[in-house]
């Protein structure tokens, strides 16, 4: 088949947000994302109430996506879809799915790493935004990961480090509890830094040989140092809400580049890419853009719109994948935990 008319059709549906996208080679003719607020009066996602809103979404989702990409599904060349990592319920919905329709129109079935999505969201063609070239560093920040990934080429990738406990989004969204925050409360956190002194509160970063992390030691430092400080002044979280956000920022950004330096060091590589919902923070993005002119590193920002889960970056992975005719059969089955 030529690959100049190559429609991928791409389904997200690993956690609580339902996405359908369409590729036209490597370019995104659109990106739809349905979302659940249900989830915030609990304070994190429940599992059960996402896979049945993932249900009710899928169809309208896949439809809108079709037609604002102006093709039909007798127009797609294959059909790819998140197998894992992810809350099982929500991927089975999305896996069922997309094998249905594949077998239905008798196209190609492409299983796609989410992580692996997280990482060749680079690759989509983006006016203004220039792609990495191979090798380079990955960094996968987002609420259930915290990986240092070696990018050798499309599909040869190398862990080189990860969490040992609690991902970098996580430590957040946590944190943020701690701080009376709703949820989600990350975005919040670097909604208040961006207005508060970063050094006004000194955190311990935690010790972690090699290129692995860890956060569960700086959460419980956190709450340890929020209870003492309200016990002495109940108004404390509320006079220094800002100074408090910038503090922990800081501290984990600082944590993040500390690995950041060492894989460089280790690997000679200097070209830098980020990924996963956590790449969305402002500080964080500036400290790698600052990166740039410091420590002369090559640094690559996704666009917003591909940091935080979407069929978008599914679909990128998909069109190479169907480039290398790696096609699944109905038997795949969808896996909460995969590596790459």
């Amino acid at each position: 088949m030529s690959t100049k008319q190559t429609y991928i059709l791409a389904i997200e549906s690993s956690c609580d947000d339902t996405s359908a996208a369409v590729l036209k080679n490597n370019k995104v003719l659109s990106n739809i994302v349905a979302r659940q607020e249900i989830h915030e009066e609990y304070g994190g996602v429940v599992p059960e109430l996402a896979s049945r809103a993932h249900q009710q979404n899928i169809v309208p989702v896949v439809d809108i996506a079709l037609k604002k990409a102006g093709i039909t599904k007798n127009d797609l060349s294959a059909i790819a879809f998140t197998q894992g990592p992810g809350l099982m319920g929500s991927l089975l919905v999305g896996g069922s799915f997309a094998k249905s329709l594949a077998l239905s129109l008798a196209i190609p079935l492409i299983a796609v790493n989410h992580m692996h999505a997280h990482i060749l969201c680079h690759f989509i063609e983006e006016e203004g935004y220039e792609q990495p070239t191979f090798p380079f560093l990955a960094m996968t920040i987002s609420g259930g990961h915290t990986q240092i990934v070696q990018v050798n080429s499309f599909f040869d990738l190398k862990i080189l480090g990860e969490t040992t406990d609690d991902a970098v989004g996580e430590a957040f969204d946590k944190t943020a509890k701690i701080l009376g925050f709703p949820y989600p409360g990350g975005p919040l956190i670097d909604k208040y830094a961006q207005l508060g002194d970063p050094k006004r509160f000194k955190f311990t970063k935690p010790k972690v040989d090699g290129l692995n992390f860890s956060f569960s030691g700086l959460k419980t430092q956190i709450l340890y140092f929020i209870q003492k400080q309200v016990k002495e002044n109940p108004n404390f979280i509320e006079e220094n809400r800002n100074d408090i956000c910038a503090s922990i920022q800081h501290t984990i950004i600082e944590i993040l580049l500390d690995k950041l330096k060492l894989a460089i060091k280790t690997t000679g590589i200097n070209q830098i890419v980020i990924g996963g919902g956590v790449s969305a923070n402002s500080g964080i993005r500036k400290a790698l853009i600052d990166a740039e002119k410091k420590y002369h590193w090559k640094p690559f920002v996704p666009k917003f719109e591909y940091t935080t889960d979407n069929a978008a970056m599914i679909g990128i992975v998909g069109y190479y994948r169907f480039l290398n005719s790696m096609f699944e059969d109905s038997t795949i089955v969808s896996k909460a935990r995969i590596e790459f």
